[in-house]
């Protein structure tokens, strides 16, 4: 069975869908600047996670979000004098491309923030009736002493609450707080910004009311697994929780919280504001999908590492085989078995998604089945075997795209353009 490390109870646990279908919300992009190899980390990881359900026979409702109105979209907007729409438009854009031509499944709903705008006002209006969140000046805050259970998701300790949430947008000097650490849901609005009108006046949404009421509009009040980048943890997916919850008055918004480690390159973690970055269409120029994707889920999601070019080298190399094994004529003499390998891989992926570990079951089988083939054994229905587990990896091996692939990101494609 496959057993995932859930951070909400720092343990393994064994993983089955709550109902007939696996639901996974994913933080998706603010779209400013992508898809550098963080992103792509963070995406293929749940790329391999959510075909594995398939893989098993579950069905599955992915979401993945935009973040198109942000602190940081405005700031960029500003900077490069492009209107936010048309800026995160563009981004976004560069973004699907990239991931489509690396073969990842499309969500299937892929919403902008502003898609759910009269959802937040309803969280909202909860959150204030409750006794949770309070309105000063048109601005709405999420009162995190009102919240005994605030911290508990992240597991950070208390005195590193405020200095985190300041690395990561709050603002501890806003005169409007009655507490540094409450973090805004509905921010008045600023001149030369977007505006919405609302119960409590024009303004814009908060950054953490939009993906809770994203994930709670389109999965529901419980999602099976919540997604994305380590840096998210905190304050991003504890005020998120902290928000639905109140809200539905339920003990937990998700059920697995799961997220990818940090890429590191030039000794620093791969970020925007230190511009260490390695772009994944700079490296699809130079090397085929295949070939990345194994370099990147050579290593756990759960794993830091830091980008080394001489990576690329074995990861081409096992492209070339893999697809060798495929393509090698059959023989006729006794089959090659294939149990052993299958069952090897999918207990490396049972195991919190090893996928360093079942990466290396499939070097092993593609390399019994070129010698199989040599001998003139039967390999066809190994080499059935081995394309259905590639398939696990988004790998395309002939080259070819999933029409799902395609088509998928056109449909979504077409939003944004």
């Amino acid at each position: 069975m496959l057993r995932l490390y859930n951070e909400q109870t720092r343990q393994l646990e064994p993983f089955q869908p709550q109902g007939d279908v696996a639901t996974i919300y994913v933080c998706g992009i603010t779209p400013y600047d992508t898809t550098h190899l963080g992103h792509a980390f963070t995406y293929l990881s749940f790329d391999v996670l959510i075909r594995y359900w398939e893989h098993l026979g579950y069905a599955v409702r992915y979401v993945q979000n935009v973040t198109d109105i942000d602190d940081d979209v405005l700031r960029k907007s500003r900077e490069v004098d492009e209107d936010w729409l048309a800026l995160g438009n563009r981004w976004t854009t560069h973004f699907m491309r990239d991931l489509r031509d690396l073969n990842v499944r499309p969500p299937d709903v892929f919403p902008r923030a502003t898609d759910v705008i009269p959802e937040m006002f309803h969280a909202i209006g909860a959150l204030i009736s409750k006794g949770l969140a309070y309105e000063a000046d048109g601005n709405v805050y999420y009162s995190v002493a009102a919240n005994p259970h605030f911290g508990k998701l992240s597991g950070l300790p208390k005195e590193e609450w405020l200095p985190t949430a300041n690395e990561r947008g709050n603002n501890p000097e806003d005169p409007l707080k009655r507490d540094p650490l409450d973090f805004v849901l509905w921010q008045a609005h600023q001149p030369g910004e977007p505006v919405w009108e609302s119960p409590w006046g024009p303004g814009r949404p908060g950054w953490h009311i939009e993906c809770s009421t994203m994930a709670n509009a389109y999965l529901g009040s419980t999602v099976d697994v919540h997604g994305g980048g380590a840096d998210l943890a905190f304050p991003h997916h504890e005020c998120e929780t902290a928000q639905m919850c109140g809200v539905t008055g339920q003990e937990q918004f998700a059920r697995f919280w799961l997220h990818t480690a940090m890429v590191r390159y030039q000794g620093e973690k791969m970020s925007k504001s230190l511009g260490n970055l390695i772009w994944a269409r700079d490296l699809l120029a130079h090397h085929s999908p295949d070939a990345i994707r194994l370099m990147v889920n050579a290593h756990p999601y759960y794993e830091t590492w830091e980008y080394d070019e001489a990576e690329m080298d074995p990861a081409d190399r096992l492209s070339e085989q893999l697809l060798i094994a495929v393509s090698a004529p059959s023989g006729e003499e006794a089959p090659l078995p294939v149990g052993d390998a299958v069952t090897r891989f999918e207990e490396a992926l049972d195991d919190n998604l090893n996928t360093r570990q079942a990466l290396a079951a499939l070097e092993d089988f593609s390399e019994r089945i070129i010698e199989a083939a040599n001998d003139g054994q039967s390999v066809a229905e190994a080499q059935e075997a081995l394309r259905r587990l590639c398939r696990v990896f988004g790998l395309r091996l002939d080259g070819t795209f999933e029409p799902r692939v395609q088509v998928g990101w056109e449909r979504h494609l077409q939003r944004f353009q």
